[in-house]
């Protein structure tokens, strides 16, 4: 066996068969599954590894695992959610040549095996022939005559959640065996725990699941939506929504999975008429996942909201920043007074931006301190405070208080108003460093944004160093990118670099990015720095396109051509840029 699977990897690129090789020790002493050890090592290519393997053991390799002619429906009835998760066994194709003749005549999907009955043949994809506990249990529980075949683990695992849907296993035990009452919600309150290996049939483990495949899947947001006829669940992936496949008939769980996320968020359950918010803090693999509940009644039910925040580490190596960038937020990291702010709309990224400046100046002899809306993460050794309207503890409450409080450094969530920005003023020309954002479109709109809020001009130009502006855009998965041309006419139309003779690149698609062509996200930014000519341009009061063609001259690079260096780098598409700039004006 260890020498047929060194045999395999062979010519699988595997990059140390002398660790291959102890791994596969291990695994017989231990009884685990081999071919899951081997794969789990990364040394090889688990694509040519187990297409070697079938060729060796003579079964069918299966490179199609999306014909058009399958009959989904069908093959969830001839296979069980339960057989099929548990022992990773996806139901390929079924072959029943009675069914294609009366095809017509039976009105397609209900036809030939429905229940287990029929005369073909279902074809059924395994990536661990040896699995001889699988093999049984399809044998047992499948009533039709079995065809094995080989794929790769991957597209295996993909296809079963895309055919059966997430925690489609436990809904079908749920409705097999029990009745759907609230009983089975399992009213614990303590740790949130995503760990339901053991966990029998429940309410409980089906949430477990939704959750843990969207942190699979690198979801910042889970929508959990009531239809009329069924409950969509979505994940946002890379700024995208993307529809989670879920198992038939799960509106019948509707009320009860609703139910399960408010316990979770400690929300009054009996509240339905009222938007709640909440919180959850999940624990999987030892990994602390702290969650935003946002609930929304609509005609159809509540609708559920989590954006999920990782307890993760700020740096400034993490912002992906291009040239230049860098050396100038280091220059204002190291300012002693003055105020720098962000601006964007939201879901831009300002947050991140902001706890990474923090981060970078969190020292022993720094003191800083927040005020927020509400409190996204928690930064060691940073006093941080969430406002509560309810109490009175505005933004503008809260900054008046740090003032007598001894900060150095002061974050402010968001300027909203007059008085929460005229404080901020004073506490910038006290001697403090402050941060904060505004919603504007880009960072020279932030200079009329404040003007307009009632600030005079001349405070403007003497407390504020900085307006960074940013957007989000989607960064290119560097194992399937594939290169590209634009017609010559739409380079030109965008104002693309016209000396650029390097290949542009385009999105491909593979396991590593789910097919997306996309694995991730990055800021691109457009900094203005208050140079001595702009200030004299703010306190005059000069409008808008003046500002703008100073800035210019004083070396501000507005945010498409910041990108346009990240499409040079090959870093991301020319359209993920284009249409994160399209508010800025033609000829910038």
């Amino acid at each position: 066996m260890k020498d047929l699977f060194l045999d395999c990897a062979r010519n699988a690129s595997c990059e140390s068969e002398e660790k291959l090789a102890d791994v596969l020790d291990q695994s017989v002493f231990q009884q685990r599954s081999l071919v899951d050890d081997a794969l789990d090592t990364h040394l090889l290519d688990e694509e040519q590894f187990l297409e070697n393997l079938s060729e060796k053991l003579s079964i069918p390799w299966e490179s199609d695992l999306e014909r058009d002619d399958v009959k989904p429906r069908q093959l969830r009835e001839l296979c069980s959610a339960q057989v099929a998760l548990r022992h990773r066994l996806l139901p390929v194709y079924y072959d029943d040549p009675a069914a294609q003749e009366e095809d017509e005549s039976l009105g397609g999907e209900e036809e030939g095996g429905k229940n287990g009955s029929g005369s073909g043949k279902l074809e059924i994809a395994t990536y661990d022939p040896f699995n001889l506990t699988a093999r049984q249990a399809a044998s047992q529980h499948i009533k039709v005559p079995i065809q094995w075949r080989m794929a790769s683990r991957t597209r295996i695992i993909d296809g079963l959640q895309s055919l059966y849907g997430v925690g489609a296993d436990t809904f079908e035990q749920l409705l097999a065996g029990r009745d759907l009452s609230e009983d089975l919600m399992d009213m614990r309150e303590d740790v949130n725990v995503l760990d339901d290996d053991d966990e029998e049939a429940s309410v409980v483990k089906f949430v477990n699941q939704i959750l843990r495949e969207g942190l699979d899947q690198r979801a910042t947001d889970i929508h959990v939506e009531p239809q009329k006829h069924e409950l969509r669940i979505r994940y946002r992936v890379d700024g995208k929504l993307v529809d989670v496949p879920v198992p038939e008939n799960i509106k019948a769980l509707q009320s009860m999975v609703v139910a399960r996320l408010k316990i979770m968020s400690r929300l009054d359950i009996a509240e339905r008429r009222l938007p709640q918010d909440g919180r959850i803090n999940l624990e999987i693999e030892g990994k602390s996942i702290d969650v935003r509940v946002a609930t929304i009644p609509t005609v159809e039910g509540e609708q559920v909201s989590l954006r999920l925040l990782g307890q993760e580490r700020f740096n400034l190596q993490k912002l992906s920043l291009g040239p230049g960038i860098k050396e100038t937020f280091d220059k204002l990291l190291e300012l002693s007074n003055g105020i720098v702010l962000l601006t964007g709309p939201t879901g831009c990224g300002k947050s991140t931006t902001l706890y990474t400046f923090l981060t970078e100046l969190n020292r022993s002899e720094t003191r800083i301190v927040t005020v927020e809306d509400p409190v996204e993460n928690k930064l060691e050794g940073v006093m941080q405070v969430a406002v509560k309207p309810e109490i009175n503890l505005t933004f503008a409450n809260g900054l008046r208080s740090f003032l007598r409080a001894d900060p150095d450094i002061i974050m402010v969530g968001e300027i909203r108003d007059l008085e929460t920005a005229e404080i901020a003023i004073r506490a910038a020309l006290t001697g403090h460093l402050v941060f904060s954002t505004l919603h504007t479109n880009d960072a020279i709109g932030g200079i009329s944004r404040l003007v307009d809020m009632g600030l005079e001009p001349f405070l403007v130009s003497a407390s504020v160093r900085a307006f960074i502006a940013q957007r989000l855009v989607r960064k290119l998965c560097q194992a399937c990118r594939v290169e590209t041309s634009y017609r010559p006419e739409y380079l030109k139309s965008v104002n693309f670099p016209e000396d650029f003779s390097g290949p542009f690149y385009a999105k491909g698609g593979c396991q590593a990015c789910r097919h997306s062509g996309f694995r991730g996200r990055m800021a691109i930014y457009e900094i203005c720095l208050l140079t001595p000519e702009l200030q004299e341009f703010i306190t005059a009061g000069r409008p808008y396109s003046a500002l703008k063609e100073q800035a210019i001259r004083d070396g501000f690079l507005p945010m498409r051509g910041y990108g346009y260096n990240k499409v040079m780098a090959g870093e991301t598409t020319l359209e993920e840029v284009v249409s994160a700039t399209t508010t800025e004006m033609e000829g910038t």
